[in-house]
Formats: C-alpha cells, sequence, structure tokens
C-alpha cells in the first residue's frame, strides 16, 4: 500500500484530497504546513507527497527542493490556486514530478498519482539492479606482495592501449581476473566482455563457436549461429586456455587477427570485426610449438605484452589478505556473522602448498567459516584444509619401495609415471566418476578427459 503525505494549509483541500486517496486504497498523512511535512518526511519513508505551493510559514518551493534533499528519489506533486505556466516550469526546474491547480480535477489528480508512484517503483527497482550489478562488478585484483603491485602497474600501462596481452600462469592463479581488469580499464569498458573457454569446447565445434556458422552447413546447424569474434565486435575477446585450441581454428585465429576479418563456417562473406583479444594459458606455449601443438605466427601475434600470474606458493604474504576478504565475501553471502582468524590460522594457511592456488584457497575459507567456531585458530586450518579432513593425504610408501628410480632418463619421465599413478589412483577411488575425481584434485574436467587419454588410462574390468 503507498504512502502519501500531503502538505496543505487549507483544511478543506486536505480533507478531500484524503478521502479520494483512502477510497483509493491508499495510506495517507496530512500537515497545514511545511515545517512539520520536512520533519514527517525526515522520520517516515513515503512513495508520494501532494504539496501546495502558497502557504504559510514555509514556500511550498521551498519544502520541495529541501524536501528532495532529504530524499532525493521522492516523487511531489505540486498544488495551486494561482497557477500559471511560469510556476509549473519553476516546480519541474526545481524537481516536481508534476503540477497541478486548485480546485483539482479528480482523473487527472488519480492519473497524475498514479504515474508518480510507478515512476517512484521503476526509481526503486533500478537502484537494486544496480547494486546487483555492483555486487558483481569485477573484484579488486587483491594483494600487496611486488609480483601483484606490478601486474596491477603494467595493467594500468596496457589496458588503454589496443596491445594484444597474453597471460599465463597456473589454474586458479587468477588469470580471468587479469583479463577482466585488462577490459575494465580499457577504452572498451563500454562494449562486451565475451569469454571463451578454449578447453571445454570440442575441437570439431571450436571453429562454430569462434567464427559462427551459417544454416546448414554442418547435420545440427539449424539456423544461422554468430561466433564469439562478432558477439565481441567493439569490446574485448578473451580465449581463456589457448593452449588447448586446435591447429585448424589456431590458423583462423591468426588470420582474424591480421585482417581482423572473419568468415563463418559453411558461409564466404568476409565479416570485418573490431575485436582486441587477450588470451590466457597454463601451459608453456614455446614448449608446445617445439611439439608442434602450438602456431609460433599465432604466438607472436598474441604474445605483444605477457603478463605472468604467480601461484600462490609464490605470494603467500598475501593469504591473510585474501583470506580476510574471502571471509567477509562468504559471510555476507550467508547471512552470517563475520568470523576472525586467530594469528596462528594465517600462520597455518601460509605453511600450505596451495596447488590450487587462489581457488583453492576460496574454497577452504568456505570450509573453514562453515566448519568453525566465531574464531579461525591454527587447529581448524589443520582439521578442515583438507576435502577429506585431514592436512594432507599419507603417502604409500609400498608403492615407491620397489621403484627403480634409475629407468627414468630425466625428470619430467618421473613426473609423468607420478601424475599418471595419482590420477590412476583417484579415478579409480571415485570409482572413475570424471566429474568427482575432477572436483576432487581441482583440475578442470575437460583437463582430467585430456590426461586420461594422454597416459592411456582404462578402466579396470
Amino acid at each position: 500500500m503507498a504512502k502519501i503525505l500531503i502538505i496543505d494549509d487549507e483544511r478543506a483541500i486536505r480533507s478531500t484530497l484524503r478521502d479520494i486517496l483512502e477510497y483509493e486504497n491508499y495510506e495517507v498523512e496530512d500537515v497545514d504546513n511545511g515545517i512539520d511535512g520536512l520533519d514527517l518526511i525526515k522520520k517516515k519513508s513515503f512513495d508520494l507527497v501532494l504539496c501546495d505551493i502558497k502557504m504559510n510559514k514555509m514556500d511550498g518551493m521551498e519544502v520541495l527542493t529541501k524536501g528532495l534533499e532529504l530524499k532525493p528519489d521522492l516523487p511531489f506533486i505540486m498544488i495551486s490556486g494561482h497557477g500559471t505556466v511560469e510556476t509549473a516550469v519553476e516546480a519541474s526546474k526545481k524537481g516536481a514530478f508534476d503540477f497541478i491547480s486548485k480546485p483539482p480535477d479528480l482523473n487527472r489528480l488519480l492519473i497524475t498519482v498514479r504515474n508518480a508512484l510507478d515512476r517512484g517503483s521503476l526509481v526503486s527497482e533500478t537502484k537494486v539492479l544496480k547494486q546487483k550489478v555492483s555486487k558483481t562488478k569485477t573484484r579488486e585484483i587483491l594483494g600487496e606482495s611486488s609480483s601483484i603491485v606490478k601486474i596491477k602497474e603494467t595493467i594500468e600501462r596496457v589496458a588503454p592501449t589496443e596491445a594484444r596481452v597474453l597471460v599465463t600462469g597456473a589454474n586458479g592463479s587468477g588469470k580471468e581476473l587479469v583479463a577482466r581488469w585488462l577490459h575494465e580499464k580499457s577504452n572498451r569498458a563500454d562494449g562486451p566482455l565475451i569469454e571463451v573457454n578454449c578447453a571445454a569446447i570440442p575441437s570439431e565445434l571450436i571453429e562454430s563457436e569462434l567464427f559462427g556458422h551459417e544454416k546448414g552447413s554442418f547435420t545440427s546447424a539449424v539456423k544461422q549461429r554468430i561466433g564469439k569474434f562478432e558477439q565481441a565486435n567493439g569490446g574485448t575477446l578473451f580465449l581463456d586456455e589457448i593452449g588447448d585450441m586446435s591447429a585448424s581454428a589456431q590458423a583462423k585465429v591468426l588470420r582474424a587477427l591480421q585482417e581482423n576479418k572473419i568468415t563463418r563456417v559453411g558461409g564466404e562473406k568476409e565479416i570485418e570485426v573490431n575485436v582486441r583479444v587477450v588470451a590466457a594459458t597454463n601451459k608453456d606455449l614455446l614448449k608446445e610449438i617445439d611439439n608442434g601443438n602450438f602456431r609460433m605466427d599465432l604466438y607472436h601475434r598474441l604474445n605483444v605484452i605477457n603478463i605472468h600470474v604467480p601461484p600462490l606458493s609464490d605470494r603467500k604474504s598475501d593469504i591473510p589478505l585474501l583470506s580476510e576478504t574471502f571471509c567477509q565475501e562468504i559471510c555476507s553471502d550467508y547471512g552470517m556473522p563475520v568470523k576472525q582468524f586467530a594469528t596462528n590460522a594465517h600462520e597455518a594457511l601460509k605453511q600450505l602448498p596451495w596447488s590450487g592456488n587462489i581457488r583453492e584457497l576460496r574454497n577452504v575459507i568456505e570450509r573453514l567459516i562453515i566448519l568453525s567456531d566465531k574464531l579461525i585458530t591454527e587447529d581448524d586450518v589443520k582439521a578442515y584444509s583438507n576435502p577429506s579432513g585431514s592436512l594432507y593425504e599419507p603417502i604409500n610408501t609400498s608403492t615407491t619401495a620397489g621403484l627403480d628410480f634409475d629407468s627414468f632418463s630425466n625428470f619430467q619421465d618421473y613426473k609423468d609415471y607420478a601424475e599418471r599413478e595419482y590420477i590412476k589412483f583417484k579415478l579409480e577411488k571415485n570409482n572413475w566418476n570424471v566429474s568427482k575425481t575432477a572436483e576432487d584434485i581441482d583440475i578442470q574436467r575437460s583437463h582430467l578427459y585430456s590426461k586420461i587419454e594422454k597416459f592411456g588410462l582404462k578402466r579396470s574390468e
């Protein structure tokens, strides 16, 4: 039920307006002077004010000005028995929603009241939406370590240019966040930021995803599709996990970067695109080039500026700040009082290896918030920092006791062996549930499939 305040020094007008509005099921209060009206506006929440212009004690125009200073979004409808065009214009300039002459026409009054209330509702809804949008705005790059300070400085210098950027770093280290800030601080910030995870898209579909396709170009192409390059026109295209892109898609991306033109799959027409490309990878692309998996010319097109995001293990001094920030966000999301960290809890967090980087840290903080008391202690960290409940999984020495280390020609061969056995163990432990295993070891499911294929792992009979 909308609440309406009437400010008028004529009792008959107040009574008439009140009867009309209460008949329409509005909740109404009235006062006979502007000073009392402003006092009520301060103390209570109203959806609309009907205010006379010519009054004793305080002029209606002054009430309008001071009322809007108190509540900028509160609609005012001004009423006057001496209405002129000049008065109406003045009221409008001062922020009034509308102007009505005395005695008010019933239909005109009700229509104006409804319109003013509708506008007030729209303003309130817009504020709520803006608050939601601001909550989803790109988070700050958190950290005060020298490596993070350098990254922030590089973003400030590079973002306003059109230079392409290659962001490197391990999974979960924050590469996507760097890409988002490059867009936010660029001259393209008002344009779209389109993200593509090249590792998550099957190789046979990546070209259609990037460049679009024409209807009938292949069996499932039942209608025309606009690709990511076109969607990002005027903005930024973020190619995540670029190292997993197929060879044919690499060739087409190279052409798009060289000519600023693309051709949809099954199409002949060249389409001009104005896109800034930011790419990211967790792979050593120079090694991928040596192995024939990545194009040298595409590497040089993408790697105009390189930003390397270090693993969390290399910037453990940032862990207290990251932990406190995550704690505040998670407690807010859950509607819980913010929990505190004991000093020894932060020190315990610093001692962990953090192979999953920032993503793993946030998961651990969420677990600590849910399972710990008001004060998160060192014992809590030891108890809950691992999903299985223990700090580290015990090493099965029986699997290494009979291992002939001389059989490995180099360290990489041993790492491959260890990785294969670890993944095999985890898959069997999870009954070959790939999704659960990927979550358990904190890698993307598509990466786990690649590892299974690479090591030739098969489920036991």
